[in-house]
């Protein structure tokens, strides 16, 4: 008889997620396919915040918003034209999604309630909590909890139900899923994000540049992918500053710096934010994270299992994982580790690799030595010399997403003759709730975006 992982391992897995460093799933089920995001109502998001306490004084208006299908950034933007203020005086948690229907709270410096009472913007709804003399921060932010659709599943009533029951109580036993960075991290119609830090990392700059700017995906419009394709063959800058479309506002921004200033493929990349160019090289080191925790699962080591060599980080005050404090695992130590990761207060983490990163040794050690051997990552190039601020000593992140999803079915009144599917569950942040998604729909990403 098959064992679970054997079993995952004959599913195959989209070639869009190989290309991320995923090429497995946790749960044995068939997936259920369709579709998400028909309706914004389809994907609901409310944000849980640390215990934040208002009162009737304070220099910050503190705000419970509600947005249907705005862009987070895009919204404040526009609030602060509204309210004829600078939009450094608006706080968040954190950004959310935009084909959604979203709760967060924020905070407004120095304005009254009768100015948000008069304040209209389509598709948005203020409650104001109170006043606070502290502004809302990405601190505050603990998690989210999400109330998510599937629609347009084209499967029988009975074998819909087998397979989410399947998937469910395999997640419930592994106590969650992996933890995953998924497809956003990447880029869902063009995962090059980790392939431009790749490139930092090895000190080749130009082909970084040139890769963000000109490397096609088959998933973008076909006329993007042809200016794209003659921009790599031609290196016709100016040219495609004529015909790439207005949208690409980062390769346009960079085409015009080489235009320029020709072969300067540093100062290319310096024109775009420092949090950006920090993002490629992170994207790479989540592209490698993402294949050492495969490699682990194809092992048949438990994510909710600490092993000798393991190691093992600790929750915070907000009850979440400090990657930086952890400790080895030792035979002296695993019984007790494995206690503390049964009651929630340690997690079992894997290498986001850096210049200066700490590895496991024993059997998660070989797990992680052998993807940094099979991929040839070179540490030192983490400092980055050619790219200020850019580099990374390399940092831990738990391998276990903890999720206790619920579900309902129910016929679906959009698609007559199909079926959806209702998932609700909690996460906390910095985690992905497509990696949860994937193990039900068990499709591709695109359909999951």
């Amino acid at each position: 008889m098959l064992s679970v992982i054997e079993k995952t391992q004959q599913i195959e897995v989209p070639e869009i997620e190989r290309k991320t460093g995923i090429d497995i799933y946790a749960t044995p089920a068939e997936g259920i396919g369709g579709q998400l995001r028909q309706l914004p109502e389809d994907f609901i998001v409310k944000e849980i915040a640390e215990d934040f306490k208002e009162s009737k004084d304070g220099k910050y208006l503190i705000l419970e918003m509600t947005k249907r299908n705005w862009e987070t950034h895009h919204l404040i933007r526009d609030i602060s034209r509204a309210l004829g203020i600078s939009n450094r005086r608006i706080g968040i948690g954190g950004t959310k999604d935009k084909q959604a229907v979203t709760t967060q709270r924020i905070s407004i410096f120095n304005i009254s309630e009768s100015e948000i009472e008069n304040l209209h913007i389509k598709d948005v709804n203020f409650k104001i909590l109170g006043r606070s003399n502290r502004d809302v921060g990405l601190g505050d932010l603990v998690g989210n909890e999400f109330n998510i659709t599937i629609r347009n599943i084209d499967i029988e009533r009975d074998e819909l139900e087998s397979r989410m029951k399947l998937t469910s109580n395999t997640i419930l036993e592994m106590e969650g899923v992996p933890n995953f960075y998924g497809i956003q991290r990447f880029g869902a119609r063009r995962p090059i994000t980790h392939l431009i830090g790749e490139s930092i990392v090895r000190g080749n700059i130009e082909k970084a540049a040139i890769d963000y700017i000109a490397k096609a995906f088959p998933d973008e419009p076909e006329k993007t992918q042809l200016v794209r394709r003659m921009v790599e063959d031609t290196r016709n800058f100016a040219e495609g500053l004529y015909r790439y479309p207005l949208q690409l506002r980062y390769e346009r921004a960079m085409m015009h710096h080489l235009h320029v200033n020709p072969d300067d493929y540093v100062g290319a990349f310096e024109t775009l934010s420092l949090k950006m160019r920090k993002l490629f090289v992170h994207a790479y080191q989540s592209y490698l994270f993402n294949r050492m925790l495969c490699l682990r699962m194809k092992k048949g080591l438990e994510l909710n299992r600490a092993y000798v060599g393991d190691i093992v980080c600790f929750k915070n005050q907000q009850g979440l994982p400090d990657t930086s404090k952890y400790e080895y695992v030792t035979e002296n130590n695993l019984a007790g580790m494995n206690r503390l990761l049964r009651h929630g207060r340690a997690f079992v983490t894997a290498s986001l690799p850096g210049y200066r990163s700490d590895f496991a040794f024993g059997i998660p050690g070989d797990v992680e030595s052998s993807i940094l051997k099979e991929e040839n990552v070179p540490l030192e190039g983490f400092k980055v010399p050619d790219m200020k601020k850019v580099g990374s000593t390399g940092q831990r992140r738990e391998i276990l997403l903890k999720v206790k999803p619920e579900y309902t079915i129910d016929d679906d009144e959009l698609n007559p003759g199909k079926l959806k599917a209702n998932l609700r569950f909690s996460l906390p942040k910095g985690s992905y709730a497509t990696v949860v998604l994937r193990e039900y729909m068990k499709t591709d990403p695109i359909k999951m975006g």
